[in-house]
């Protein structure tokens, strides 16, 4: 199964904390071993069930928000210098992990998605963040999959949350309109 993660989430291979970057995938493991939701499920459903006729998959969207949130910490790094520190490992794994619980969320309701029961009471930031737990990854990820959407909005985030949380809605709100 690992591989199969490795060819939808290839930037795993950009965390250089070896013992992360194996956290991030039995994350992912575990999440599609306990999902409705197949891998190749992942390259086609839509992002978001709350856009109508959406037509960007989930793994688009995913890969995007990485991308971008580390293009954004890279662009900070090297016009702010020592006056900002950035850990790319954390920003990178909390990107890829912000969405995870949403394997969880989501049924399959006569060949249509949907968000199922556990989805409507616990939202993916809550869910994501049980299985991050669940496999030891570091408070700093933790802190990311917790406040990357509204539910973080009344907390304070760490630089790495701010850019994740701002990628996740730049590839999200654009969507929208």
């Amino acid at each position: 199964m690992i591989v199969r993660i490795l060819d939808i989430w290839p930037e795993i291979n950009w965390i250089k904390n070896e013992e992360l970057r194996h956290k991030v995938l039995d994350c992912w493991n575990y999440a599609i071993e306990n999902s409705a939701l197949t891998v190749e499920d992942l390259k086609t459903i839509p992002f978001s069930l709350l856009i109508k006729d959406c037509r960007i998959s989930f793994m688009l969207h995913k890969r995007t928000t990485v991308h971008l949130a580390v293009e954004m910490a890279k662009v900070m790094k090297k016009n702010f210098g020592d006056q900002i520190k950035i850990d790319i490992d954390v920003l990178t794994a909390g990107a890829i992990l912000i969405d995870i619980g949403k394997l969880l969320e989501y049924e399959k309701q006569n060949g249509k998605l949907t968000t199922g029961n556990a989805g409507k009471l616990v939202r993916h930031p809550f869910s994501g963040l049980a299985i991050a737990d669940r496999f030891g990854i570091p408070p700093e990820v933790q802190h990311i999959i917790a406040t990357h959407s509204h539910e973080g909005d009344l907390g304070t985030r760490t630089v790495e949350s701010i850019i994740v949380h701002y990628a996740d809605f730049v590839s999200f709100d654009s969507l929208k309109t």
